[in-house]
């Protein structure tokens, strides 16, 4: 956010820069900063794919929980078996050839249900119902920093549209005064530099008005595509709360709201919780396998128990199969140690990201007070730069004072007037913007 907007000073003549100056757009519509939020929380493109993310994630936990259904399989076998010599009397002799069938046929079915594997089912959905959360909160986050930037570019619409006032009606009253120095010049009571050194002000306010109407459109066309508006939609802006009227809780109650809400905070103990998860998880690898099993199969001939048969025959079984890994006794442990490793790292991030966040938090506390001293000085300078400038023109158009004088102290009254309508939208930005960080925007 700018705080003091500068008058940025061009050759140019008055007639050729009022030329192009675009006409004021009376139509469009007229948002408050609540139904622009409304409105960039359903449009806005950033939100919408953490939102596709975060509905993957819950996906994702689904899938874990199908994991603790049975697997079942039908798998079925055709094959071309070849003759079957016997070598009775080494293979350096004629073999003897025995009968088989060469066609094979197999069909079946088998299933299997996890009983105990180490806890590793419920880990997994753990992490991933851990992972939603922190997609959830990645949401909310990106939402709040939309509704910030929204809230940015609506605010400088208002202080363009401040200024473009203070603008206009400055140089109302700069023709006005230009008419009474070439007035001067005439009758010979002032110089021509004096109506030279008027017109070349004016020109460059008039100037500073075009610029300030293409920050007004460019503003506008940001805040159109955050909202999802056609392109050249105009948005009037509605009146916002007044730094004044704002009712600013203690510091210590925006800490602790912020440590147990700001977003960044959240995330951060999401990370820390998955890390401890995947850590259980590594060391879930140790531990046995326990399940259910069962098959059951159709087959054509019979080779698999003797007396050999050529019908089609069927065997199954069921029982429990359990398993351990031995090599995970040597091949674990450095797994282990870096899952270890990792859920320390982010213990000792998450600590630093609440240092940084009280540091924000203060920093967004101090700045907010600070810019509503600084709205207390800018009315005050306002009142001194009128004063001064109604002494300097009283006393230059009687001759006692110079032309540099009175084009100071009208530049002065513009610029405080500037000051005090930047202060006034920054002590309104500061405001959301400690909002933002403690996780209420």
């Amino acid at each position: 956010m700018k705080k003091i907007y500068i008058i940025i000073l061009l050759w140019g003549p008055v007639s050729h820069v009022a030329a192009q100056q675009t006409p004021k757009d009376t139509s469009g519509i007229t948002l408050t900063l609540q139904e622009i939020w409304d409105k960039v929380t359903v449009q806005s493109r950033s939100v919408q794919i953490k939102r596709i993310e975060q509905n993957s994630n819950l996906e994702s936990i689904r899938d874990a929980k199908t994991e603790r259904l049975p697997d079942v399989s039908a798998d079925g076998e055709y094959a071309r078996v070849s003759n079957m010599p016997v070598f009775d009397h080494g293979i350096f002799h004629t073999p003897s050839q025995f009968p088989v069938l060469h066609d094979y046929y197999k069909i079946g079915s088998s299933a299997y249900l996890n009983i105990y594997n180490g806890n590793k089912t419920n880990l997994k959905i753990a992490q991933s119902k851990a992972a939603y959360r922190i997609a959830e909160v990645k949401t909310n986050l990106t939402l709040s920093e939309i509704k910030l930037k929204a809230t940015a570019y609506y605010l400088d619409m208002q202080r363009s549209l401040i200024f473009e006032a203070l603008l206009q009606k400055d140089i109302h009253a700069e023709k006005k005064q230009l008419e009474r120095i070439k007035s001067l010049q005439t009758n010979g009571a002032v110089l021509k530099s004096d109506v030279l050194r008027a017109e070349l002000k004016l020109s460059k306010q008039s100037f500073a008005l075009v610029q300030l109407q293409n920050d007004l459109l460019i503003a506008n066309d940001k805040l159109n595509t955050l909202i999802g508006a056609p392109d050249g939609q105009h948005i009037h802006t509605a009146a916002t709360q007044e730094p004044d009227s704002i009712n600013l809780d203690s510091h210590i109650n925006y800490l602790d709201y912020a440590d147990h809400n700001a977003f960044k905070v959240k995330i951060s103990e999401g990370e820390t919780e998955l890390s401890r998860l995947q850590l259980k998880d590594v060391k879930a690898n140790l531990l046995p396998k326990v399940g259910l099993f069962a098959n059951y199969a159709y087959s054509y001939p019979q080779i698999f128990l003797f007396p050999y048969s050529g019908n089609i025959y069927g065997f199954g079984m069921a029982g429990i199969r359990a398993s351990y890994s031995i090599s995970a006794l040597y091949q674990n442990s450095h797994k282990e140690k870096i899952a270890k490793l990792d859920n320390d790292a982010k213990e000792v991030e998450d600590l630093k990201i609440r240092d940084e966040l009280r540091e924000d938090v203060n920093e967004a506390y101090l700045r907010f007070q600070e810019s509503i001293k600084r709205l207390r000085v800018a009315e005050t300078n306002v009142q001194q730069a009128t004063e001064n400038r109604r002494i300097v023109n009283n006393t230059y158009f009687n001759h006692t004072s110079l032309i540099t004088d009175l084009l100071d102290a009208d530049t002065q009254l513009l610029q405080t007037q500037f000051d005090l309508a930047a202060a006034k939208i920054s002590a309104q930005f500061q405001y959301y913007q400690l909002l933002n960080i403690t996780g209420k925007l």
